[in-house]
């Protein structure tokens, strides 16, 4: 795909996602015109750029989505849940297209039938407009008659019956003497005809527009079914007549604007191009990223493959840097002087390098809030999605990877957690629920949390799903704390779902969340109250590959513990055993030792009193590790083991070092 063709894909992407979001800001608030603008342009400018590049399917597509939508804008069209549907059926269309378009360089699907569904709102309501001008039309028509026009006071006073208006349409006709003579006919076999306007003469020759009036008098209860049953007649109303000034009551029991309509309300209605014109204000074309020459560029597109290559060559040069500084710690001190200007030129870059990978959670979490509206519309629930610390900026790696878990979890909470309105109102709660989906920077990690205000996990049911499964003993659920029951959601193939849904419920999923979290150096957790809700927590580390180690030894080897795991370096301490098991006191705290060398199977580890000790923060595992000696820390480019390698438990990765040595880096999680 050439530069244009991409450029043009990225743009067309972030127009879908403004305007899915958007328009679900105009489904809950239909009067919020920021919204209607912002849509109707974002919806024009798509037009315009599929047809500049000769997707004219495609064109046409965002062209009927555009009109509809300027109907909405026009106030012609109420923003109804049905009508959006059609307008994100096209919105999908239109995604879909850009994915071909990705893929092949050219839009292969047939958008016809789309194109016609999006279409068919424009002439359903055009007919329905009609029609309720026709009834308008009847309804002046009706009101502005006067009975004395064509019939005396003292006749109808004679009449033992009740008396009737009818206006009978015409407009159809193509053969107006014959066809109004057939209809005064059967009125005067019907009703008893007390006058007519014109006279009777004259609408035998034809001799009137579109209609003719007509007062009857008839002790039948229903006069309209009457009516109805007239030839010839193009549409009528009926309404009854209680005083002689122009003013009515009801009409045979129904409103006075009802109408008959012997006609298919769709075979008179105009082409939905020529009765929705699209406007053509240019408003959506003159968005530009420099809107005058005098401003200044703050920003600028960098492919994602130069991006990659750039952050590759920054990889090289700290490991260079490494090789360099051990190469020479022994040399003069000028050489240490210039090492030292090249750590921080390396740093500075690396800096830079690493904030142009930053991506801001917006990226991804932009796509959500129409999941959300989707599937609440599926099961029939009232949800509303909450986005909280979306400007958070992750590591682009790192946001690609949880795009999936993320949605998952979101998943999980429309389907497990949000109970359906009945239920909630039965509980004492508001029939719409919460989701809430927030993001917050916590030095160099990142805290991501979907919560919902549902019926929270219910404890008990865990523990039976999880005997029946086989995943713990009777003895071992009564003994598990309401915390380590929760976490039974991360094991694979656990659900308690009693039926599988198309959201969730397959017992897939959650042990996948958990697995993608955990590779990317992260971890993810669970808490719920039972009939409160439930929320999950996943922190993840800001930027990937390069991170600062420290650098351990135990039997001659050397290891790399990530820095922001370590909590405290000390000597070896008394050694006390619990249960048959080491452990280490930290100020009347007990911590389990776990020997490094044992550990890895490393021969020659220093045996007890000797050594050092590295504590682990509680955050990541409530643990010491001894190790022979401690040899100071270091930022090392890590790259994750693959293959056979990969899942090791208490190894993570590896880094170069010196002379191209290679040191393994610990995941002290799984240790």
């Amino acid at each position: 795909m050439d530069d244009y063709l991409e450029a043009f894909v990225r743009e067309g992407e972030e127009h879908v996602t403004n305007l899915n979001n958007a328009l679900l800001e105009l489904e809950s608030d239909p009067g919020n015109e920021e919204a209607m603008d912002e849509i109707f342009r974002t919806a024009h400018t798509l037009k315009g750029n599929f047809g500049a590049m000769g997707f004219e399917g495609a064109s046409d597509l965002a062209h009927a989505v555009e009109d509809l939508l300027d109907e909405m804008r026009q106030g012609e069209l109420e923003v109804t849940a049905d009508r959006m549907d059609r307008i994100f059926e096209g919105i999908d269309a239109i995604e879909a297209c850009l994915d071909e378009i990705e893929a092949n360089g050219e839009v292969q699907r047939d958008v016809t039938d789309t194109i016609e569904s999006v279409r068919a709102v424009l002439d359903e309501a055009a007919a329905e407009a009609e029609a309720d001008a026709a009834a308008s039309d009847d309804e002046d028509t009706a009101a502005g008659f006067d009975p004395l026009s064509v019939v005396d006071e003292a006749t109808v006073a004679d009449v033992d019956a009740g008396v009737y208006h009818v206006r009978v349409d015409m407009s159809d006709s193509e053969m107006k003497g014959v066809d109004g003579m057939f209809v005064l006919e059967a009125a005067t076999e019907s009703f008893d005809l007390l006058g007519a306007d014109p006279e009777p003469d004259a609408i035998n020759d034809g001799e009137f527009e579109d209609g003719f009036d007509l007062v009857v008098a008839t002790e039948m209860t229903d006069v309209k079914a009457t009516v109805e049953s007239f030839p010839k007649l193009t549409g009528a109303s009926v309404t009854e007549v209680t005083d002689f000034d122009g003013a009515t009551d009801e009409e045979d029991g129904e409103d006075a604007d009802d109408t008959v309509d012997t006609d298919d309300a769709t075979d008179a209605t105009p082409d939905a191009d020529e009765s929705a014109p699209a406007s053509d204000d240019g408003s959506g074309d003159d968005e530009s990223a420099v809107q005058s020459t005098d401003t200044e560029i703050q920003s600028v597109r960098v492919d994602v493959d130069q991006l990659d290559e750039l952050h590759g060559l920054v990889e090289q040069l700290v490991t260079t840097r490494i090789k360099l500084r051990r190469g020479v710690e022994d040399s003069e001190r000028q050489v240490l002087d210039e090492l030292d200007e090249l750590d921080k030129i390396t740093s500075s870059l690396q800096d830079t390098v690493m904030d142009m990978r930053l991506v801001p959670m917006k990226k991804i979490v932009g796509k959500f809030p129409r999941l959300v509206r989707d599937l609440a519309r599926e099961q029939d629930k009232q949800i509303d999605f909450v986005v909280e610390g979306d400007d958070v900026e992750l590591d682009r790696t790192i946001l690609t990877e949880i795009s999936d878990p993320l949605m998952h979890l979101l998943r999980n909470a429309v389907d497990h957690g949000i109970e359906p309105p009945e239920v909630r109102e039965a509980n004492g709660k508001d029939p719409e629920g919460t989701i809430t989906l927030s993001a917050e920077r916590d030095r160099d990690r990142v805290l991501i949390q979907v919560e919902d205000d549902g019926a929270g996990i219910d404890h008990e049911t865990m523990r039976e799903k999880a005997v029946e499964k086989g995943v713990k003993s009777r003895e071992e659920v009564e003994e598990m704390p309401d915390g380590e029951v929760e976490d039974l959601v991360f094991h694979p193939g656990f659900s308690t779902n009693e039926e599988v849904t198309d959201v969730s419920g397959r017992g897939v999923g959650m042990d996948v969340v958990r697995d993608t979290v955990t590779r990317l150096d992260g971890s993810v957790s669970v808490s719920s109250v039972p009939g409160e809700g439930t929320t999950f927590t996943m922190t993840l580390p800001v930027t990937v590959a390069i991170v600062k180690v420290l650098f351990v030894e135990s039997g001659g080897e050397e290891y790399g513990i990530p820095i922001k795991t370590v909590d405290e370096i000390s000597r070896m301490k008394p050694v006390k055993t619990v249960d048959g098991e080491e452990v280490i006191t930290y100020d009347e705290t007990v911590y389990p030792l776990v020997r490094l060398g044992g550990a890895l199977n490393v021969p020659g580890e220093t045996k007890n009193g000797d050594g050092m000790l590295v504590r682990i923060r509680d955050s990541e595992r409530q643990v010491a590790i001894h190790c022979d000696d401690v040899r100071g820390q270091e930022e090392v480019v890590v790259k994750p083991f693959e293959g056979i390698l990969s899942g090791i438990p208490g190894l993570s990765g590896a880094a170069v070092l010196g002379e191209g040595d290679v040191v393994t880096i610990l995941d002290v999680a799984t240790l």
